[in-house]
């Protein structure tokens, strides 16, 4: 070590002991390293030279250090411009006693203190949080006396205002064996890596509108809850969903329907006690999660709590809105013993509580949650039915009560499944238009059963009508008729070859669109049959607005007015109301001779039962036609 304490390093190990970005901190050692190795400049330029000693040669190797010596200046001043000029990259050095003895610009902004404040203080009083401090003055002390590196690494540590600063943080120790070694860090600001993040740590957790958690932070926080609940402790969860939230979109616009939905979240946040979960799980749906609860009571408390809270006016720009909600709740451990299965129930739950109407709330029930499994399930086969044609069309005729000649046929739909037991025709027909196969289906039957007519016609057995009933959801895709029309038109028929039967709620309930393609058809000549007549609105004022040609009354009527007198003065109100307005009048389910006799009596003028005919195939019902005897007549009683 000389005078002045600086200790004097041979170049070769000041390179050996440089690697990457620390190599920089060489160029800092005070004095340079080229002083330091400055007499192994010169044995090598003597050595090189063959000939000490001699005059000419020593010019010449002292004209060599003086370019050596300009040329590691020069290149000292810009390696430390290089540092001083990058914004990210901080770097200080430290003493044997972790003292500052260099402290670059990037340094000042990263940490907040100026040179002067830096310097000679401790690195562990300048950038150590309380509880790293002893870790890193054991490291370091580990480093100096026994030569273990501190290896790079993320660090968080301490700006001068106290607030954390994330660096990945790089060593290098010089003179490690000597008495008077330093150390160089290089820290490289993690800020922005650290804030971009945490900003994708925020939208993977939370929900961008609200704030609350989202549904993956539910579901981790509820399984959480559940591992960590004690045995015996009942908890739920509650499914919210903002009844009819579409027409706020629709009649204020998504703007202001997200800062219904921010309200809303405000709302039920003033709802949740100490440790409930609440999350937004998407569209107008939240969730709630309710631990240690001593009864049920509690959660219909809770319950009660959110509709009101729900319920009261919100303010949207200076104008007061109302909304509802629908919720549905499961109970742990009875409805599930995961946070999915919980979860899960609770929707199916509030789902359920939807069907009631508007501010509803209901519990999983068991049995609902089998009968949704079902419906799914028929959904599905259904669909697969559709794709492997096995539906049939079977055909059940409508009688002249006086002369017993087969007038038409009504079509009823059949399926008879590849896989699974057999499905009823009623609840066919409520899982098809649940799934909206509805429409594919009744294209299928329109198709079906102008392709019979055109077969029958071929064959010289025409005249006889075949009916198709259409649902309501049926007619309100835009172009059934019209479809209907082009399958007539394709198999050569006309409109006295194809009628349809429609219950009087969906005649009533039709729009002016669907009102407008019937009175066509009507004009045209088509029959148009009010179905089911006597078990819906039974309004008589329509029987002369709604373009029909006949009215089946309905077979609950006609199965009790035999012995009840209230039935028959309905039925023969309705027969004579309708004979008045020009409509044919059918009576539906007559099954036995007491009841054709009724029937025949009050001047039905077409009767279906299975007093006559059970619904049959098409084959069958071909037979029937041909059959010589009075044209199709059956004998009449």
């Amino acid at each position: 070590m000389s005078d002045s304490g600086n200790i004097r390093y041979p170049v070769s190990a000041l390179l050996a002991s440089a690697t990457g970005a620390s190599f920089l901190a060489i160029f800092f050692l005070d004095p340079p390293w080229w002083v330091l190795g400055l007499p192994a400049i010169l044995l090598a330029a003597l050595a090189a030279s063959g000939r000490p000693g001699q005059p000419g040669k020593a010019l010449r190797i002292e004209s060599d250090i003086e370019q050596v010596k300009y040329r590691h200046r020069e290149s000292e001043q810009r390696f430390r411009a290089l540092l001083e000029s990058l914004p990210k990259v901080a770097v200080q050095g430290y003493d044997k006693d972790r003292r500052v003895i260099y402290w670059n610009e990037a340094s000042c902004r990263l940490y907040g203190y100026t040179r002067g404040e830096a310097t000679g203080r401790l690195l562990e009083e300048l950038l150590i949080p309380d509880g790293m401090k002893e870790h890193v003055i054991a490291a370091h002390r580990a480093w100096v006396e026994e030569g273990k590196e501190i290896t790079a690494s993320e660090l968080e540590l301490k700006h001068k205002s106290g607030a954390p600063v994330a660096v990945f943080s790089h060593h290098v120790m010089l003179g490690e064996h000597t008495s008077n070694p330093l150390m160089f860090c290089v820290d490289v600001d993690l800020s922005d890596q650290k804030q971009a993040q945490r900003e994708l740590d925020f939208v993977m957790r939370f929900d961008a509108l609200t704030g609350l958690p989202n549904r993956q932070s539910f579901e981790a926080d509820l399984a959480t809850c559940l591992d960590q609940s004690p045995r015996g402790d009942q908890l739920a969860v509650i499914f919210i969903g903002i009844d009819r939230f579409a027409e706020i979109n629709d009649a204020h616009g998504y703007t202001s329907a997200d800062e219904v939905l921010t309200l809303i979240a405000h709302r039920l946040r003033r709802c949740q006690r100490g440790n409930d979960l609440l999350a937004r799980f998407g569209g107008d749906e939240f969730v709630m999660a309710l631990p240690a609860l001593k009864s049920s009571n509690d959660v219909l408390a809770q319950v009660e709590g959110i509709h009101q809270a729900l319920s009261q006016p919100l303010m949207l720009r200076e104008e007061e809105l109302y909304v509802t909600s629908s919720a549905g709740i499961s109970l742990f451990p009875d409805n599930g013993t995961t946070a999915s299965e919980l979860i899960h129930n609770a929707v199916v739950a509030k789902n359920r509580a939807k069907l009631g109407g508007r501010d509803n709330d209901h519990f999983f029930d068991e049995r609902f949650h089998r009968d949704v499994q079902r419906r799914h399930e028929l959904t599905r086969r259904l669909r697969n039915a559709l794709r492997h044609d096995e539906f049939v069309l079977h055909y059940q005729p409508q009688v002249a009560a006086r002369s017993g000649r087969i007038e038409s046929f009504e079509t009823l739909l059949r399926w008879f499944p590849e896989e699974g037991p057999a499905v009823s025709t009623a609840e066919l027909i409520e899982v098809a238009e649940y799934s909206e196969l509805i429409h594919p289906l009744g294209d299928w039957i329109m198709l079906a059963a102008c392709r019979q007519q055109a077969s029958w016609k071929a064959r010289g057995l025409g005249g006889r009508r075949i009916d198709i009933n259409l649902s309501g959801k049926q007619l309100a895709q835009e172009g059934v008729l019209q479809r209907l029309e082009a399958h007539m038109a394709d198999h050569g028929l006309t409109a006295q070859d194809i009628g349809i039967e429609l219950t009087e709620n969906v005649l009533i309930q039709a729009s002016d669109r669907i009102l407008a393609g019937l009175n066509r058809l009507y004009h045209k000549g088509m029959k148009i049959a009010l179905d089911d007549f006597g078990t819906g609105y039974s309004s008589l004022s329509y029987l002369k607005q709604l373009p029909v040609t006949s009215i089946k009354i309905d077979r609950t009527f006609v199965r009790d007015a035999p012995s009840e007198p209230r039935d028959r003065a309905i039925m023969e109100a309705t027969v004579f109301i309708g004979h008045r307005l020009g409509l044919e009048v059918v009576a539906e389910g007559v099954e036995n001779e007491a009841q054709l006799e009724l029937v025949q009596e009050m001047g039905c003028d077409l009767v279906q039962g299975y007093h006559f005919f059970k619904p049959m195939s098409s084959h069958e019902a071909g037979e029937l036609i041909a059959l010589p005897a009075a044209s199709g007549t059956v004998p009449i009683h």
